[in-house]
Parts: C-alpha cells; sequence; structure tokens
C-alpha cells in the first residue's frame, strides 16, 4: 500500500484550532454499516446506541508534556516529555534536534534542569534526558504545559480541555485520546440510563499515535511502543456484552489498538505490556463492533486504521462530506461514530 493512498486535501481553515465552549457541543457525522451518512450532533450518543452496548475508553491522564528552556549558549530549546524509562530517565522529542547533544543542559523556568544523555533511535529528534529533581514528574508538571499538535496554534486557556473528564492516575500520556473529549458527565449519565454499558483501559499515548507516516509504503512505517494495561474487569464486561448480543464500540483509535493487541489469537485477555501494533487494510478485527473517532490528518496512521475498519470508499465518502458540510477536523474537533465493514 501507498501512503499517498491515504492522502486527502485538508485546507487549514478546517483544522479546529480551540474546543467549543460545551464539550458535548459537537457535530457526530454517523456512518452506518450500509454506508449512509447522518449529520448528528454528540448528545445524540445515547441514541444511536442500543441498550446492551458497551463504550470502551481510555482514561489515560495527559502530562503537561511541553518544556521550553535555553541550553548553555543561549538557545531556545524545546522538550516533549513522551514516557518514562525504568532507570529513570525519559524519553523526549527535542527540537531543535541538533542542538540536543549528549552532554547538553537545558535551563527550564527557575528550579528544573534537564540534561541531554544520549540518542534514542525511536526517531530522528528523539533524546534521552535526565532531570535534576527529587521528583521529576512533578517537576515537569509544574514547568509544563498542554502538549497540543503543531497544527494548533491558539493558545489553549484551559488545559482540562485537553483532558478527558474522566482521566485517573498519574499523568503519563504525551497526547489528549481525542475522541474521549467530548464526553460530560451528564451524557455519561444519560448513556448509563439508556442501558449502555461502560468499561476502561489505558493506554498511555506516544509517538506511535502521532507520528507521522513518511514512508512511501505503508508497511514500512515504524510504529513505536505505547504502554497499557487491560483490566480483567474490562475483559469481562466485553465477554458478557458479547454474550448478551450488545455491540463493543472503542471510543478512540487507541483503545482499538489495546483491544485487537490483547486479541490477536481470537480470545480477549487481560494484561499488561507495550504494544507497536500497526492495523491497516486487512487486519482481521477480532474485539469491536464500532468506532467513534475525530477526524485524522492525512497519511497518519489513525486514518490507515479508520479505512481498515470501514473500507477505502467508505472513509472517503465520509470525509468528502465532512469537509463539504462544515465538520471540524483534528484533535479539537468534531467527531463521527462508524461501523465495521463486513
Amino acid at each position: 500500500m501507498r501512503s499517498s493512498d491515504f492522502d486527502y486535501s485538508l485546507p487549514a481553515e478546517r483544522i479546529a484550532q480551540e474546543p467549543l465552549a460545551e464539550r458535548d457541543a459537537s457535530r457526530l457525522l454517523h456512518l452506518l454499516p450500509g454506508g449512509t451518512l447522518e449529520d448528528r450532533r454528540f448528545l445524540d450518543l445515547p441514541e444511536l446506541l442500543r441498550r446492551g452496548d458497551l463504550l470502551v475508553v481510555n482514561d489515560t491522564r495527559v502530562r503537561r508534556a511541553r518544556l521550553t528552556g535555553i541550553d548553555q549558549s543561549g538557545q531556545e530549546m524545546e522538550l516533549l516529555v513522551l514516557a518514562r524509562e525504568a532507570g529513570g530517565s525519559y524519553q523526549c522529542l527535542a527540537r531543535p534536534a541538533r542542538l540536543a547533544t549528549p552532554g547538553a543542559v537545558i535551563t527550564i523556568g527557575s528550579d528544573l534542569r534537564a540534561t541531554v544523555t544520549g540518542v534514542s533511535a525511536m526517531h530522528r529528534g528523539g533524546r534521552m534526558v535526565a532531570f535534576d529533581s527529587d521528583d521529576p514528574d512533578r517537576a515537569i508538571e509544574r514547568a509544563g504545559v498542554a502538549p497540543l499538535p503543531p497544527y494548533i496554534h491558539t493558545e489553549l486557556h484551559d488545559p482540562e480541555r485537553y483532558q478527558t473528564t474522566y482521566a485517573t492516575g498519574d499523568p503519563e500520556s504525551a497526547a489528549a485520546p481525542t475522541a474521549g473529549l467530548h464526553f460530560t458527565p451528564s451524557v455519561i449519565e444519560r448513556l448509563r440510563g439508556a442501558g449502555i454499558g461502560w468499561a476502561t483501559l489505558r493506554l498511555d499515548v506516544g509517538l506511535a499515535t502521532f507520528a507521522p507516516i513518511r514512508t512511501k509504503r505503508v508497511e514500512d512505517h515504524p510504529m513505536h511502543e505505547e504502554r497499557y494495561v487491560l483490566s480483567h474487569g474490562t475483559v469481562r464486561a466485553i465477554e458478557e456484552t458479547r454474550r448478551g448480543g450488545g455491540r463493543v464500540v472503542a471510543v478512540g483509535t487507541t483503545v482499538v489498538r489495546v483491544l485487537e493487541t490483547c486479541a490477536r489469537d481470537g480470545h480477549l485477555r487481560a494484561g499488561a505490556g507495550a504494544t507497536s501494533l500497526f492495523i491497516h487494510p486487512g487486519h482481521p478485527f477480532r474485539a469491536i463492533d464500532g468506532l467513534l473517532t475525530n477526524f485524522h490528518q492525512p497519511r497518519s496512521s489513525l486514518l490507515v486504521l479508520l479505512a481498515a475498519f470501514v473500507g477505502d470508499q467508505r472513509w472517503r465518502d465520509a470525509y468528502a462530506h465532512a469537509l463539504t458540510t462544515g465538520y471540524r477536523f483534528l484533535s479539537l474537533g468534531d467527531c463521527m461514530l462508524c461501523w465495521h465493514a463486513q
């Protein structure tokens, strides 16, 4: 497959630059199993699902992962914190990478220093970094800002709008699981009142989710590892949904990758680990029936996943319709609910 097969024209003015005043005010494009398109609202989600269906969400919390500082020569540097390694060092993306040579020291604010300890093979800008702090995670949270994607040029006045309302635990993700940004407590309550189940898993979002495809062949794109946890409780909820004739709907591509990773042999198993699963056309979906997702960038692994799930013509028809009818695209934009192409 050519990466150009997953390209489309996305005008800059269609990329959402800030969230709507209300999270659940987003539009929702409903792609029905037969290919019919319906223009709906996210608030309609409880009516678009059936009693006995199950939503599975990623409850990861986003780290204030973008750090700006000054190196020894006075040059401004930026670090995007991706993940903490077992030894205490952090995987980061450095910009400009040419200045982030091993031994470089970056002063961030008044009380945090970062030392580049090595080059990471994960990305051309990848670096291993040690932070001079007794509690680096807390220091990063104090000094950092929300890691908005580079295509968003408007300051986010409320950092919590780049966090789902149900995020839990320590902040570990370098980007938000954006399909979940639309949910509010009132929508979740309405879903539960309609007999729709709710289950959680965790994938700490990193480079694998947001790195663009730069290779000519899709199959040559390197997928980096991201850590996940799938609980026994969520596996039981999925099994019970299946036995009751309900549908399993993944909220976001990160959920899809965890569930499909844990169901590779046809049996869904709980566990924790790291996945580099790259889902592209031809993948046999074993764990999900539906997908709630935002609109993705051209030539991205997320768009390739969508194409694998709904089929080539269906994603093209949906995106063409969304572009001509005013939907807002990418992380802070609108969403679509789609069903697996049988």
